[in-house]
């Protein structure tokens, strides 16, 4: 996901995304809890996917280039 393809959406489209990758998060943290094995790259691109979608929105509200 680059921020290019974010920019281009509404800010209903990133929340929907958001919460989407909220839930991932979640699912990862209580896999790993569990002692199932889970890819440990994916924990960082949720986590920088999340930094992103928030920066969109946070530029949207303010009435930035993005």
């Amino acid at each position: 996901m680059s921020f290019k393809d974010l920019a281009n959406k509404t800010p209903e489209q990133l929340t929907e995304e958001l919460l989407k990758l909220r839930r991932e998060q979640f699912n990862l943290r209580m896999a790993a809890a569990a002692g199932q094995p889970a890819k440990p790259d994916q924990f960082g691109k949720v986590r920088k996917n999340v930094a992103r979608i928030k920066t969109a929105l946070s530029q949207k509200r303010v009435g930035g280039k993005a």
